[in-house]
This record gives structure tokens, sequence and C-alpha cells, in this order.
């Protein structure tokens, strides 16, 4: 049981949109929101990385859903937040849970239970989200010490009562083809999809080489693996994975326009990209702007 029938039909119904997405911070390379190009003709959403349910310790443990910040808070600060939204009416700000790892070892999603977990991450991000005056959040847990049902009730509980208390507007996932990982996000997806905006699925953790017609055939795959969900395509700044720019991800992205599928683009990331002076986010855009 996923969506209303009226809500599938509404959700299946091809279309294009112009939603452009950039991780920002989890690098400390100085990057500011105001360093990055902002085409105001797309949705622009900049997503902190990361909160994490971890200590801030020198050898960081699980703290069950008690839930820090991690990223670059001197150049991403509260109100540097509040001065790019004011500048730029397009603009919103999320932050990203986990992550890969936490100091030098991986952050892994460590419940005690569902119950203290949710009660926990709630009160937690409700107090990050508004300090930051934050409108949604991502989620992208990509190591797991608990099974796809309890993740998936966790997860699915917390996105259902930040929206519902009205805390965010809009809530993403961001899974990749590994086993383990798509079983615990499938099951999120499978019983709580209806409350999930965007799926930002990292077609860079492919191998680097993917050409133009895989990546189609793996857009493809995912959007009936998330079906009824707006699937963003995606690269990655340094180039390490999947469809590089240069190497034709903007002639599949065209192809996916032309056939109302580019449902927005998403950038990991701001750090990196700042090296090359963010050409590819104003690609993007520019991309996205069309009609």
């Amino acid at each position: 049981m996923l969506l209303s029938s009226s809500a599938a039909a509404a959700s299946n119904s091809p279309s294009n949109s112009n939603i452009f997405r950039e991780y920002i911070g989890a690098e400390f390379k100085n990057v500011k929101f105001s360093d990055v190009p902002i085409n105001p003709n797309v949705d622009f959403h900049f997503i902190l990385s990361f909160a994490i349910d971890y200590d801030t310790s020198s050898s960081p443990s699980p703290t069950n859903g008690k839930f820090n910040v991690f990223w670059d808070t001197h150049n991403l600060s509260p109100s540097q937040v509040s001065s790019i939204k004011s500048q730029h009416s397009n603009v919103k700000v999320a932050l990203s849970l986990a992550g890969d790892s936490v100091a030098s070892g991986s952050a892994y999603f460590q419940p005690s239970s569902v119950a203290s977990w949710l009660s926990n991450a709630v009160s937690s991000l409700t107090d990050i989200i508004q300090q930051y005056n934050l409108d949604g959040i991502d989620i992208d847990y990509e190591h797991f010490k608990a099974d796809p049902d309890t993740f998936a009730e966790c997860i699915g509980q917390l996105i259902k009562t930040l929206k519902s208390k009205g805390v965010i507007k809009f809530a993403s996932i961001a899974p990749f083809a590994e086993d383990d990982v798509e079983s615990h996000y499938v099951a999120l997806w499978n019983k709580y999809g209806e409350y999930i905006d965007y799926v930002n699925f990292q077609f860079y953790a492919y191998d680097e080489g993917t050409s133009v017609d895989e990546f189609i055939e793996y857009f493809n795959t995912q959007s009936d693996k998330y079906s009824g969900g707006k699937v963003l395509v995606s690269f990655i700044s340094d180039g390490s994975g999947g469809l590089s720019p240069s190497n034709g991800f903007f002639t599949a992205c065209h192809r996916l326009k032309t056939q109302q599928k580019l449902h927005g683009i998403f950038v990991w990331s701001a750090d990196d990209s700042k090296a090359n002076g963010f050409r590819y986010e104003e690609q993007s855009q520019a991309l996205l702007a069309l009609h």
C-alpha cells in the first residue's frame, strides 16, 4: 500500500521538473552558500551534510537518534542560511542524515528501539531544523545495524511526524545500487513512500565510465523500484564514478527531458565543485530552467 489511486495516478504522470539540489559542507573546504551560482528559474535546494546521531567526541559513538551537527558550521551557520534564503526567494535549505562516515569510521543506523530512537530523533532534529531555519530533511544512511523493517519504521515515522508537526515541508532519500542499502530503502519506500518527495539516487555510485545508454537503463530500473517517486539524476563533482558531465551526463539529461522524465538534478558536492568554478552547476540549472 503506497499511495491512494488518485495520488499514484498524479505522481506517475510523466513530467519534467526544475528542481536542482546540491550537497554542501561535508568536506570543510570553506565553501559558502554564496559561492554557488543560483539560477532564479529553478527550485534550488542546498542540503547540509551531515547531521549524525553520534556524539562529537574524538572517537564518536552512536547516540540512538540524538543528532548532532557535523557540517562546516563556520561557513554554513544559521545566519548564513537566513541570508541566502532572503537573497534568493527560490532557495530552500535542508539537512541530510548520517552519510557514509563519522570521524574515521562508518556511520551506522543503530537504534536501541523504534520508540526510543524516534523520540530522540524528533526532538533533536526539531531543535536543529528550527535553529537553522531549515525546510526539509534528506536520508543518507549507508550502513546498517538494524533490519529493513526497523529502518522503515524509524525513518518513515520520523518523516511523517516532522511533516505533521509542520517542522519540515519536504523529505528525500538518497539510496544507491548496493543490496543491503536498497533492501532498507525499498522497505521504507514501500511502507512510507507517500511521505517522501524526492529520491536522490546516487547514480555516481555506479562504475566510472558509465555510458549514456547504461545511465538511462539504470534510471529506468530505479524509477520502477521507486514507482511513483521523483527519481532525480546526479553526478559527482570530482568525476570519480558514474556518468560524468564531461562524458555525456547532459546528453542523458536531454534525452530524459524529451521523454518527460527529468524530475531534477542533484550534485555531490559543492565542496568539490568549488575547484572547477561550479560550471556544471550552471549548466545543470540552465538545462532545468529551459521549458
